[in-house]
């Protein structure tokens, strides 16, 4: 299956099929012409996925790689000297390619390297978990985190290629397929209620496997189509930030290091749900199929927190547009909307969420 992302000189092919990952290596040279290439991936996905890949790229290419922790803490400012370094020790140009192998994080953090290495080098992303499969590697939002927030640092560059192959996922914990069912669900709240409808449909992930490659393809074109209408997220685009702005919060508070982040969107999606049904925003009845939703598929619903401890965080949301916060919330399931609102919105008791 072939997808395209339409943005004029920008644009580029969405490549999704079981056992792509074996002939990435052809697909990259429809798009790359260039000499050298550098893989940039972690610890955790190289040692499976990235021996085969340097093989066949080798054939044709001076290839070189770059393996680094995994983990959220490893999307950090401090890791890009170290990326820098290694760039230029490869004698990297911008001519050349740079290759995102793993998940989201790997995704961000090579594509803003790739974006700011030269003032620009081309980059494809290879996307290896749910997460990543379905939503961060396509749209060319890339990013690092501060200490203050997540994805504070970043930019809106688009890869060349995207190379989505479902079988990797195979190799995954069951814990980050969970996590990247935050995000497929994510897309049947705000664009397709046929999608959470048929999420409904099934009682638990591994009765939804056989039909794992029609979904990622689904909301990958949801996403396709919001970035052609929107590219640099001032409109449209905001909607695909549904559960985002206390999901990152949870993420922050916790040092990136208890709620993954399909976790946290999805307490994220449930409680700020409940809150807009309670102000009479939202259909009664949304947020409890929600809640029932990502029980199914294994994501929590709450984090124990106080509402109030995470307003900082909230604040300095990229969201927060002219002093005005943008959150998104539902009409109803698979019909989502811009709600420009304050803090107020979150209320300031102590309860927990």
């Amino acid at each position: 299956m072939k997808l395209t992302v339409n943005l004029g000189k920008d644009s580029y092919p969405i490549y999704i099929e079981n056992d792509l990952l074996k002939r990435a290596a052809p697909l990259i040279g429809e798009t790359f012409s260039g000499r050298k290439i550098m893989i940039i991936s972690d610890d955790n996905v190289y040692p499976r996925y990235g021996q085969q890949l340097t093989e066949q790229l080798s054939a044709d290419y001076d290839v070189s790689r770059l393996v680094l922790p995994h983990g959220e803490a490893t999307k950090s400012f401090q890791s890009l000297p170290s990326i820098y370094a290694a760039l230029l020790s490869a004698k990297i140009t911008r001519s050349d390619l740079i290759v995102a192998l793993g998940g989201g994080v790997i995704g961000d953090l090579a594509g803003f390297a790739a974006s700011s290495f030269l003032r620009g080098v081309k980059f494809v992303q290879i996307p290896t978990s749910l997460l990543a499969q379905v939503d961060s590697s396509v749209g060319g939002k890339v990013a690092v985190d501060l200490p203050e927030g997540k994805n504070l640092v970043g930019a809106f560059y688009q890869p060349k290629l995207v190379l989505i192959d479902p079988m990797v996922l195979d190799t995954l914990d069951l814990r980050f397929i969970n996590d990247g069912m935050g995000e497929v669900i994510k897309y049947g709240c705000i664009k397709d209620a046929g999608l959470f409808q048929a999420l409904e449909s099934h009682s638990s992930f591994s009765e939804l496997k056989e039909e794992l490659p029609a979904i990622i393809q689904k909301c990958v074109d949801i996403k396709r189509v919001v970035v052609e209408h929107d590219q640099f997220d001032t409109g449209e685009r905001m909607l695909l930030n549904f559960g985002h702005t206390l999901g990152h919060t949870i993420e922050q508070y916790y040092h990136y290091e208890r709620e993954s982040h399909g976790e946290a969107v999805a307490i994220g999606m449930y409680q700020i749900t409940r809150l807009s049904e309670d102000s009479g925003l939202t259909a009664d009845g949304t947020a409890q199929r929600i809640r029932r939703l990502l029980q199914t598929y294994g994501l929590p619903c709450e984090c124990g927190l106080p509402l109030a401890k995470l307003t900082h965080g909230i604040a300095v949301d990229k969201k927060n547009l002219n002093n005005k916060l943008n959150v998104i919330l539902l009409h109803d399931i698979g019909d989502s909307y811009i709600h420009p609102t304050t803090l107020e919105f979150f209320g300031q008791n102590g309860k927990n969420i």
